[in-house]
C-alpha cells in the first residue's frame, strides 16, 4: 500500500485532470484497494435469455450482495473487506468503512426479507456498532477510510481519516438503529452519531476539507461542489451536538450542464455521485431552499449518462440500448473514475453494471433492460456474489472482483425500487428530519 493512492485521492486527481485525459487514452490506476489490478480475461459463452422477471433479477442481485456483505466481514469486528473475489472467499485484511455503512443497511434489508438467520444478523449488528463506539480508533468522531479487517486500525499511514466514508458508515449506523428500535443497538448507534464533530471538520470554513491526517492536518481540497456530498451536510445540519450553521448548505456550488437537451447539475464526477447520497435520503418530490429537486435532477443525469453511451458506439460497438452503463469502478489496468458527459477517463469499452443498478429508482425501464441482458448474455459476468465489478464485451475481460460499495449502491437502491424501504425507515430518523428541514427541503 505504501506510495498508492487511496481512493478518494484518485477522484481527487482525476477530476482535477478531466481536462487532460484524451478520450481513449489508456493509463494505469491504483486499484480502490490501493494496487494494481491483473485480472481474467474470459469470453461470453452461449446464454438463454433471462426468464425472470424485473423483480426477480433485483432480489437475486440483493440476496447475491447480501452474502458478500455477510461472509466478507469479520465476525469479531463487524468490519467489512473493500474488495474480494467475486466467486467468494476473500483472504485480505483490508476493510472500508464505507463498506461497512453500506453493510450495515444491507443486513437491515436481509434481515427484513430473510436472507439469513435474524437472529444471527441482528448479533452481528450490534457487534458491529459496539467494535465502531467502542473500540475502533476515530478523532473527533470520523473513522479511517481503510482499516484492518480483524483490529479496525488504521491500514498504514498514507490512509486518511475520511468524513465522507465516515458519513456513509453513519448511514448505515441510522439505519440498524431506525430498524431494530433495540436499547442497546440505540445507546450504541447515539454514541457513534453524537461523538461525530461536524464543526471541526469545516476547519474554519463554510465546506467541509476532504481529509485529515495526523502528521498533515486537514487537505487544502474541500468539498465544494456537487457530488456525494449532501449526506454530510445533512447529517451536519442535523447534528444533536455538533451542528453546523445552515449556510453551509448554499456555500458549495451546483454547477450546471446542458448535453443532448438534458440539463442538470453535475459535479465533473462519475455517475455514483448522482446515487450514493439517493441511496439513503428520500429527495423525491422535494425542494431544497434554492428549489431545486435533486432526485430528479439524478434522472436527468441518469438519462444523459445512456445518451453519452450511445453515442460512444461508433468507437464501442458494445454499448446499445440494452447494455451501457459507466462508473468509477475496475478496469483491465486497475481501477479508474470515468464516465461522462463529459468523457472521462480511459474509455475503451468496458461495462459496469452498479452503474444501472445504483440508478434503479431512477430510469427503471432503461436500467432493468440493461441488467436483465447482462445476466442472459454474459454469463461469465455473474459470480456468487452477483455481477463482477466491471467487464469488456469487446476484449473478453471479466473482473475477478466485486467492491464492497458498488455491491452496496446496488443492493440499496434495488430495495428503494422495490418498496422504498430503506428510505421510509432511515428517513424516520431525527436527524436526517432535522438536518432535510434546516436545509430548507419541503414537499411541491
Amino acid at each position: 500500500m505504501s506510495g498508492k493512492k487511496t481512493r478518494r485521492e484518485w477522484l481527487i486527481d482525476a477530476a482535477k485532470a478531466t481536462a487532460a485525459v484524451p478520450l481513449f487514452g489508456v493509463g494505469i490506476a491504483a486499484s480502490c484497494s490501493g494496487r494494481t489490478k491483473n485480472a481474467g480475461t474470459s469470453t461470453s459463452s452461449s446464454a438463454k435469455p433471462y426468464e425472470g422477471s424485473g423483480e426477480q433479477l433485483m432480489d437475486e442481485i440483493q440476496h447475491a450482495a447480501f452474502d458478500f456483505f455477510w461472509n466478507e466481514a469479520s465476525p469479531i469486528t463487524g468490519q467489512i473487506r473493500d474488495r474480494a473475489p467475486a466467486v467468494g472467499g476473500g483472504t485480505n485484511t483490508f476493510a472500508s468503512i464505507a463498506s461497512t455503512g453500506y453493510g450495515l443497511g444491507a443486513l437491515c434489508i436481509g434481515h427484513n426479507r430473510g436472507y439469513g438467520d435474524k437472529i444471527k444478523i441482528k448479533d452481528r449488528v450490534t457487534t458491529t456498532l459496539d467494535f465502531i463506539a467502542n473500540k475502533m480508533p476515530n478523532e473527533h468522531g470520523f473513522y479511517y477510510h481503510f482499516v484492518d479487517l480483524n483490529t479496525g486500525a488504521r491500514y498504514n499511514d498514507n490512509i486518511e481519516l475520511s468524513d465522507i466514508d465516515s458519513a456513509i458508515m453513519f448511514c448505515g449506523v441510522v439505519m440498524a438503529r431506525q430498524y431494530f428500535n433495540d436499547p442497546q443497538i440505540t445507546k450504541l448507534a447515539n454514541t457513534i452519531m453524537d461523538r461525530a464533530d461536524w464543526q471541526w471538520f469545516l476547519n474554519g470554513g463554510t465546506t467541509y476539507s476532504m481529509e485529515w491526517k495526523p502528521d498533515k492536518g486537514f487537505s487544502p481540497s474541500r468539498w465544494d461542489h456537487y457530488c456525494e456530498l449532501m449526506m454530510m451536510y445533512l447529517f451536519g445540519l442535523g447534528s444533536k451536538t455538533h451542528p453546523i450553521p445552515v449556510d453551509c448548505w448554499t456555500a458549495w456550488s451546483r454547477p450546471p450542464i446542458s448535453y443532448q437537451g438534458f440539463n442538470f447539475i453535475y459535479g465533473d464526477s462519475p455517475l455514483f455521485v448522482h446515487q450514493f447520497s439517493h441511496a439513503w435520503f428520500d429527495f423525491r418530490n422535494k425542494k431544497d431552499k434554492l428549489g431545486i429537486d435533486y432526485f430528479q435532477n439524478s434522472v436527468t443525469a441518469t438519462k444523459a449518462h445512456k445518451a453519452f453511451c450511445l453515442s460512444l458506439k461508433p468507437q464501442f460497438s458494445d454499448y446499445a440500448e440494452n447494455i451501457w452503463g459507466i462508473t468509477a469502478s475496475d478496469y483491465a489496468k486497475g481501477y479508474t473514475a470515468w464516465g461522462g458527459p463529459p468523457a472521462k477517463g480511459p474509455i475503451d469499452g468496458t461495462v459496469v453494471p452498479c452503474a444501472t443498478a445504483g440508478s434503479l429508482p431512477f430510469v427503471y425501464d432503461d436500467c432493468i433492460a440493461v441488467l436483465r441482458n447482462l445476466r442472459s448474455s454474459y454469463p461469465e459476468a455473474w459470480k456468487r456474489y452477483g455481477f463482477v465489478d466491471a467487464f469488456n464485451p469487446l476484449t473478453g475481460w471479466y473482473d475477478t472482483d466485486v467492491i464492497g460499495i458498488d455491491q452496496g449502491i446496488s443492493m440499496l437502491m434495488a430495495e428503494n425500487k422495490r418498496n422504498g424501504f430503506v428510505w421510509q425507515v432511515f428517513n424516520g430518523a431525527l436527524e436526517v428530519q432535522a438536518g432535510m428541514a434546516a436545509a430548507g427541503f419541503h414537499a411541491y
